[in-house]
């Protein structure tokens, strides 16, 4: 059900977002990437986490789960990325608005969106491919749901030092400079919305970056914790949790956030409604 619940909002922002003249706008166009990493990572994940419940276990080949492991960090990479630029996007309208227009048009949006993309299949691949270098040996069970980094790190027979160091240098420029940049453009973007002088100013300007923010919170306030806290030993439960977060919670809210907080999406949809109605 989460999963139907999941992909159907996500689709359903991408098809209003789409087909709605008054939703062409640089933060819509960003968002229905985000809707569409949100469907890649709850895709990825699911569907072979609901055979291993189903079976208490489940056979997966190595280049199934080495594939799986890929996409699944370009997805959550690559959701870092647009999440930064929809920051970006939100700051420029709310700190710089006269000139957002000419700053943030449609080309821009395309090499900004591509780039996000660009960067997590980029980073995933390199991470991806260390660990497929490693020597696994053991029983070649993975405790887990999903193929996961750290798990498949406890397979291995190889000094897995370098490769540890390689992806938490990944992780700098992937997870903690994106974080820092979205708290900055956010302490601007409060400091821009305390100085507008009418109470309906302010509540509107936050009105328009309280969904994206709410998004941050619970998706870099998940992902920060799951990898600050130690996935072996007795804390790997809290890394199963963690990682469900991640990949299937973390979707679930996003299209729920936007849709019942943003205005402009919930009058698409009660258009679109009454246009299948009258028809």
């Amino acid at each position: 059900m989460v999963y139907i619940i999941t992909v159907t909002g996500n689709i359903l922002i991408i098809g209003l977002v789409s087909t709605s003249q008054q939703l062409h706008s640089p933060m819509y166009f960003f968002l229905c990437h985000l809707s569409l990493s949100d469907i890649l990572i709850i895709t990825n994940i699911v569907p072979q986490m609901l055979q291993v419940i189903l079976e208490e276990g489940a056979i997966i080949p190595l280049t199934s789960c080495i594939t799986q492991l890929f996409f699944t960090g370009a997805s959550l990479t690559a959701e870092c990325f647009l999440l930064t630029v929809m920051s970006y996007d939100r700051y420029l309208a709310i700190c710089n608005p006269l000139h957002y227009s000419s700053i943030m048009g449609a080309r821009l949006c395309y090499i900004l969106a591509s780039l996000c993309w660009l960067l997590g299949f980029l980073m995933s691949f390199i991470g991806t491919w260390l660990v497929s270098e490693l020597q696994l040996c053991g029983h070649h069970v993975i405790n887990h749901f999903f193929c996961e980094f750290d798990p498949l790190l406890e397979l291995s027979c190889s000094d897995t030092s370098i490769v540890e160091i390689a992806v938490f240098l990944l992780a700098i420029p992937v997870i903690i400079f994106p974080f820092v940049f979205v708290l900055l453009t956010y302490v601007c973007i409060s400091l821009t919305i305390l100085r507008i002088p009418s109470t309906t100013g302010k509540q509107k300007a936050f009105s328009t970056c309280s969904s994206h923010l709410a998004v941050v919170c619970v998706y870099y306030g998940t992902l920060i914790a799951k990898y600050m806290v130690p996935s072996r030993g007795h804390l790997q439960t809290l890394s199963k949790v963690l990682s469900l977060l991640c990949t299937v919670v973390t979707p679930l809210f996003n299209p729920i956030i936007y849709s019942l907080r943003n205005q402009e999406i919930r009058a698409a949809l009660r258009k679109c409604i009454w246009m299948v109605i009258g028809r």
